[in-house]
Formats: C-alpha cells, sequence, structure tokens
C-alpha cells in the first residue's frame, strides 16, 4: 500500500475522535489510538526437518550429512501463540510501566 491507502483518517463524530479503519495496528507513532492493537507476527521454520542436509564439521571443517535424529514437529504454531501473547504482555507492560515513572516524575519535577 501506499502511504495515502494506509494512513489512519480520523474524524470527529459526537466529540468523540473516530477512525475510518486501523491499518496501523492501534499504534501511530509509538502512541496507542485507542483502537484495537493488530500484532502481525512471522516465525521462520523449523530447520529441523526428517530429510538429509549438507553441513560441515565443526571441528574438521569437512563437508558431512546430517540427518536429525531429534523430535520433528511439521510445524510449531500450535506451540508459537502462548511464546506470541506474552511477549506482547511484556512489551505492553513495559510501555505502562515507562509511562507510569514518566509521570512520577513530572509530579515530582512540577
Amino acid at each position: 500500500m501506499t502511504g495515502y491507502e494506509s494512513n489512519d483518517r480520523m474524524r470527529s463524530e459526537n466529540g468523540s475522535v473516530i477512525f475510518d479503519s486501523n491499518n496501523a495496528g492501534g499504534i501511530t507513532g509509538g502512541l496507542a489510538t485507542g483502537q484495537d492493537i493488530v500484532v502481525r507476527l512471522a516465525v521462520k521454520p523449523t530447520p529441523t526437518i526428517d530429510r538429509k542436509q549438507n553441513t560441515i564439521d565443526k571441528y574438521t571443517l569437512e563437508n558431512k550429512t546430517l540427518a536429525a535424529i531429534t523430535r520433528r514437529d511439521p510445524t510449531i504454531v500450535a506451540r508459537i501463540w502462548p511464546i506470541a501473547e506474552n511477549y506482547t504482555a511484556l512489551v505492553l507492560l513495559d510501555h505502562m510501566m515507562a509511562h507510569l515513572g514518566y509521570q512520577q516524575l513530572r509530579a515530582i519535577i512540577g
């Protein structure tokens, strides 16, 4: 999308700010807009697969073939959600703590 297409235009309606879209995922310029926060997540595939792969012996630097003998999951999607949700909660908590710290400093300094 171009900047114009992805811009979250806003308007005033009955004394409230209303957004026409939420392309920014609820955060613009590092500040929450009051809209739902949308997180987009990409996860790389697991490198351990049930297929022989070319590699090297790290001690002799000889070319070798590696066959995985460990657990191989076709997808880690089911296991990534709790991690993603918890990391998102930590990021939001970090921002909240920074905000509260700033407010406290502002109250002390005046």
